[in-house]
């Protein structure tokens, strides 16, 4: 039997974000994780970090890893009618944002949990969350084989897209908004030099591509696709072939090839539960809601969530009092509405509806158009992309 003033079900970045900010107000944690450390390093994954993010990171002393080793970019391209057009982040909105894997951002927080003496346990199994009584309770067994009864004060579910925690809200008590897109991404990792200094971002005739980057041999590259495709049916070749054709052009512009390393589909949505609390329960990140990787919003809304969450949980516990979570879910739902518009908007401008017209597609070349020519247009997309205030 054991008691924590907070329990955290999911030990990724949101969670692991929560419990040092809590740490660092005075506050003590649990964060539960079925996975172990080491399967959550070794599930790559890409990411555009704001710089409130990096401050974030910087700021609380998580680590200065991100300005040592990520990649400021300062502006990306917007790529379409075969011509590549730059949109200067520096110049139209004063910021920049950061090259850096969601790996990498674990990593940081798992080493500074360990290094300030946080309790993570990472590997556990048989979890069950019962919010019905007094107080929360968490029924896992640990990594060692230890059956424990947690006893919390407040519960979050920090457990990603698949959240359990989220469906602990009674349908009576819960809105959920969604939105279904009828194509997803092929994304690849491949051995090659980087084909360009910073993100493009290509609508053509065949389609959305996204140029990434990871380091400066290990690329990321995207390119709109059916869901139903099967990567393992496409070979080198034939995918090479796609990407080169979407981002074919006037200018000559060409992707620098090598081996393809890892390959998947990614199918994606818009979803929001409203509110994101309930009860001694509160919903952070993926949990709570998701967004479309076009505008890079996902990780960035998880740690801005958990951001207010720390600010608002002491005072909960101070007063023993729930119903001031309202006051999270108020601040934090805002920011979120706010980025299922940009990324809708990004995507749906860049994206080609498998029942669209040539009239759709014209009109969609015409908004870039005007957004490319327009300050106005190009320092929204910039302020959008780089970060709201927090």
């Amino acid at each position: 039997m054991e008691r924590t003033p907070v329990a955290i079900v999911g030990a990724g970045p949101a969670g692991l974000m929560l419990s040092h900010l809590l740490s660092r107000a005075g506050v003590d944690s649990v964060a539960i994780d079925l996975r172990t450390r080491a399967e959550i390093e070794a599930t790559h994954r890409a990411g555009i970090l704001e710089h409130v993010s990096v401050r974030l990171l910087v700021d609380e002393g998580v680590s200065d890893r991100v300005l040592r080793e990520g990649d400021e970019h300062e502006g990306i391209a917007l790529r379409f009618g075969g011509r590549s057009h730059r949109l200067d982040f520096r110049e139209l909105a004063g910021s920049s944002v950061w090259l850096y894997p969601q790996t990498e951002v674990f990593v940081d927080l798992a080493d500074a949990r360990r290094r300030d003496g946080g309790d993570v346990r990472f590997g556990v199994r048989d979890v069950q969350v019962d919010v019905t009584g007094e107080r929360p309770l968490l029924r896992f067994t640990d990594a060692d084989g230890t059956p424990v009864h947690l006893t919390a004060d407040l519960l979050v579910g920090a457990d990603g897209s698949r959240s359990v925690c989220r469906h602990l809200v009674p349908e009576a008590d819960r809105r959920r908004y969604t939105r279904e897109y009828p194509f997803a991404w092929f994304g690849i990792l491949c051995q090659a030099p980087r084909s360009h200094d910073e993100l493009v971002y290509t609508r053509s005739e065949r389609g959305f591509a996204l140029i990434s980057s990871r380091t400066e041999t290990l690329q990321r590259m995207y390119f709109q696709c059916d869901p139903a495709t099967d990567p393992h049916a496409w070979s080198d070749d034939r995918i090479w072939a796609e990407l080169q054709a979407r981002v074919a052009g006037e200018d000559s512009f060409t992707l620098r090839e090598g081996p393809i390393t890892e390959r998947a589909v990614l199918p994606f949505r818009s979803f929001v539960q409203e509110p994101l609390h309930h009860g001694r329960l509160a919903l952070a990140g993926d949990a709570g809601h998701t967004v479309p990787p076009t505008g890079a919003k996902g990780l960035n809304l998880a740690l801005q969530d958990v951001r207010v969450l720390a600010e608002v949980v002491p005072d909960v516990l101070r007063r023993d009092d729930p119903s001031l979570l309202a006051h999270y879910s108020q601040r934090a739902l805002q920011r979120v509405w706010r980025a299922q518009h940009f990324s809708y908007w990004m995507t749906s401008m860049l994206h080609n509806a498998p029942d669209g017209s040539p009239f759709d597609d014209r009109r969609a070349l015409g908004e870039l158009t005007g957004l490319t020519r327009s300050a106005a247009g190009s320092c929204y997309l910039a302020e959008g992309y780089t970060g709201w205030p927090s």
